[in-house]
């Protein structure tokens, strides 16, 4: 069960934007985000906006789905045109779900011809798929870079098979290997998704996990603590006592384990959970969230996000059930559910929240004046660097997380931010 959409003001059928969302839009990066609603199981573990196959029918089935996305395209193109937004290529596109490539690949390349058409690619654009390793082929991957793509994030989750049954993965983890091979072949650049704390893993089944995934040569890497959510089958199962929760204490041993192996196999961290070679193998799609940039999310379920300074912008959701946003696009009426004009005072609450968590850090006078008054505290705590918080290195000071800091990092924005 997919978590429920937000509150906030009703969307107008026309998806009409205010014209103050293109002050300063000259300035931000605009991106693009592509839901694909399907999975061919659910795993226990995953609260997602996904169905299987046999859920669903009408426009909302898998054939229909990139007519349908299209749709989507060609509204936004012209809302964004009307509200005075001025044409600015695609920096990113990024294609999620769900698992995106058990649609064919002619039809991923099909809408992302359609983003395309609609606002161009920058030159360097960076275009994502992300896919289970065992929904591509030599050929598909192949027909994916041919199309313009040039990344693929792949869900491993472990190396294990039993942490992999437990999570109800369907895929061999012998196949990593092979399927990264693929890609990079195709030319695409991988990037390699795990989940730690999975019921049942030990550390040493962690350690294999991050071993197996240096041994591909990948450049980029996720690394997440599973949550369970209220309303998933392994949240039953937990509550039911079938499964047990590892500790914080394992949790935060197993982040410890994959930063020390990850910076030791060239990989360096860039936000609290993901890894890169270098700072251009950085997930940009993901940074132009986390800095607060524009993007349109097309898709049941999917985020939008337009505006900036002097105001917050504009947030809104689209309905989340296939057959529903079908309905509404198939009717002429834009998809979106609700919005929410975020004021001065949200969005800085957001900047802070989530540019703590980069490694380049947070400069200080973004804070507020009660927030720099708590920086000498978590300095002497260990969750910040002093060095950078008093600019020793001849530059800005700046909030910028320890090691401890990052495995406390929702305690350093709660103290920055209440």
């Amino acid at each position: 069960m997919s978590p429920a959409l937000p509150d906030g003001d009703a969307a107008p059928d026309d998806g009409a934007l205010p014209g103050s969302v293109a002050a300063g839009a000259a300035e931000r990066a605009f991106g693009l985000y592509v839901h694909v609603p399907f999975c061919t199981v659910r795993c226990g573990y995953c609260d997602f906006n996904t169905y299987t196959a046999s859920e669903l029918g009408g426009g909302a089935n898998q054939d229909a789905y990139a007519d349908t996305a299209l749709r989507e395209i060609r509204l936004a193109a012209g809302v964004m045109e009307r509200a005075g937004l001025p044409a600015r290529p695609l920096s990113t596109v990024f294609v999620g779900g769900g698992t995106p490539t058990v649609l064919p690949p002619g039809d991923l390349a099909r809408m992302l011809d359609g983003a395309r058409s609609a606002w161009g690619l920058a030159p360097d654009a960076e275009v994502t798929t992300e896919a289970n390793p065992d929904s591509v082929t030599p050929a598909s991957l192949a027909e994916l870079a041919a199309a313009g793509f040039t990344r693929v994030s792949f869900g491993m989750q472990s190396a294990q098979p039993h942490v992999l049954a437990t999570l109800e993965r369907t895929h061999d983890p012998l196949r990593i290997p092979d399927v990264v091979r693929w890609a990079k072949d195709a030319g695409l650049a991988v990037s390699l998704d795990l989940i730690y704390g999975t019921p049942g893993e030990s550390v040493d089944d962690w350690r294999a996990s991050l071993k197996a995934v240096l041994a591909t040569g990948v450049d980029h890497v996720s690394a997440y603590a599973l949550v369970v959510e209220q309303g998933t089958k392994m949240a039953v199962q937990v509550r039911r006592g079938e499964l047990a929760l590892p500790t914080e204490e394992d949790q935060a041993i197993k982040y410890e384990i994959a930063d020390d192996l990850l910076t030791a196999g060239g990989l360096h961290w860039y936000e609290v959970s993901n890894w890169s070679r270098t700072p251009e193998q950085a997930c940009r799609h993901n940074l132009a969230y986390w800095r607060g940039d524009d993007w349109w999310g097309i898709g049941p379920g999917a985020h939008s996000h337009v505006g900036g300074a002097p105001d917050g912008g504009l947030r809104w959701w689209n309905v989340k059930h296939p057959r529903a946003y079908a309905g509404r696009l198939e009717a002429g009426r834009s998809p979106a559910a609700g919005r929410e004009t975020l004021d001065a005072a949200t969005a800085q609450l957001e900047r802070v929240m989530l540019g703590v968590r980069l490694s380049g850090g947070l400069p200080l006078d973004r804070l507020s004046e009660r927030a720099r008054r708590e920086v000498a505290a978590l300095v002497a705590d260990g969750l910040l660097d002093g060095r950078a918080a008093l600019g020793a290195d001849g530059g800005e000071r700046r909030v910028l997380l320890t090691l401890r800091g990052r495995l406390l990092a929702d305690a350093v924005v709660r103290a920055l931010t209440d």
